[in-house]
């Protein structure tokens, strides 16, 4: 019941005087009425919670509708960060899988530098073999060759033999372009200016025409068998009568009976034939002496035999053929030839090379 409703008063209880306060009520229990302004502060208190209660609705209702606002931009952004979780989780697998790519192409990539600095290594220790065993080809292809040119001076005296020899050593030293030849090849140069300022013996060429007139001694004719040069045959005129023809055919074979020639020497030698064998073997014995002589460089003995080979064509050959008058002339000419000469060695260049090619093998213990 509304307490601002008054109850009706019975019957049986008297009308209050007009002096009574009018705002006394009775209590509902006890049946006096509230104060007016009890009742007053009783609608304000209701209105207030009809207000209270309208704003609580109010702000239920709005809380409820940002509460569903917020669930769903809650739910929008749960799909999409389970999305954008779905993609990380991709893009992590990409990336483990891109990882283990890598890690492998990186242990490939280490694995094959590995491999090429090995491979680095023994190209170098290659390398230097090489370079030790190139070194030591030169040395041993330059010794060779002043061996040669030793052999050829000390053999032969062939001072043009040894110098191509030098030569060609210092070529070889050249073309190897190595700093650690300068001393061989400067000791290979000295010998070369050596030799060049030899005098020049062909030693070779004399060698040669010896041995060629040793081999053309079965060739000469021996003075014993010189005969009178032939003359002329008479020109046969062709108008001759047969009288002048017969009586100068008659004539020519009374001349020919009979040769007169003058011989310079005081007697001619007579050689039985057994004996002209052993005078050509002889002959050729001594120009071979000669030859030998000549590459002895041993100047009195190479003399004294071209000189007794001069006499003995002199004296047993007929020296008007024109194979003997050759041989002749040649041998004046080699007998002329003075082939004591001083010849150089090159036993330093040898030394220099030997040197050499024991501080390599030193170095190289």
């Amino acid at each position: 019941m509304d307490p601002q409703q008054t109850s009706t008063p019975p019957q049986s209880e008297p009308s209050l005087p007009a002096t009574v306060e009018p705002d006394v009520v009775a209590t509902p229990s006890g049946g006096q009425r509230w104060p007016e302004w009890i009742r007053g502060y009783w609608d304000l208190r209701s209105l207030a919670i009809v207000i209270l209660a309208a704003l609580l609705a109010g702000l239920w209702i709005d809380t409820r509708s940002q509460l569903r606002d917020v669930q769903r931009d809650l739910a929008r952004k749960l799909a999409d960060a389970d999305t954008a979780n779905r993609e990380s989780r991709q893009l992590s697998v990409q990336a483990r899988d891109a990882q283990h790519d890598l890690e492998y192409r990186l242990a490939a990539m280490e694995s094959k530098i590995a491999e090429s600095q090995n491979q680095r290594v023994a190209l170098e220790g290659l390398y230097l073999e090489l370079n030790r065993s190139r070194d030591e080809r030169v040395l041993a292809e330059v010794e060779q060759m002043l061996i040669i040119g030793s052999q050829q001076l000390t053999l032969a005296g062939n001072v043009k033999s040894a110098l191509i020899a030098l030569e060609a050593a210092d070529s070889r030293l050249q073309r190897s372009d190595g700093a650690q030849f300068t001393a061989v090849r400067r000791a290979v140069r000295r010998d070369i200016e050596r030799l060049k300022s030899t005098p020049f013996v062909d030693v070779v060429g004399m060698s040669l025409r010896l041995d060629n007139l040793a081999h053309e001694v079965d060739g000469f004719t021996l003075a014993m068998f010189e005969r009178p040069v032939e003359s002329k045959p008479v020109t046969v005129v062709s108008n001759e009568g047969a009288v002048r023809r017969f009586a100068r055919e008659a004539w020519q074979d009374v001349q020919s009976l009979m040769r007169i020639q003058r011989v310079d020497r005081d007697e001619l030698p007579l050689i039985a034939p057994s004996q002209a064998f052993f005078l050509r073997e002889n002959l050729r014995l001594r120009l071979m002496s000669a030859r030998i002589a000549l590459l002895a460089h041993e100047q009195d003995s190479f003399k004294a035999d071209t000189r007794e080979s001069i006499a003995w064509m002199q004296r047993y050959f007929n020296g008007k053929d024109h194979q003997v008058s050759q041989a002749l002339a040649s041998l004046k000419q080699l007998s002329d030839a003075d082939v004591n000469i001083d010849v150089p060695d090159i036993a330093g260049s040898l030394e220099e090379v030997r040197n050499a090619k024991l501080l390599r093998e030193r170095g190289l213990r």
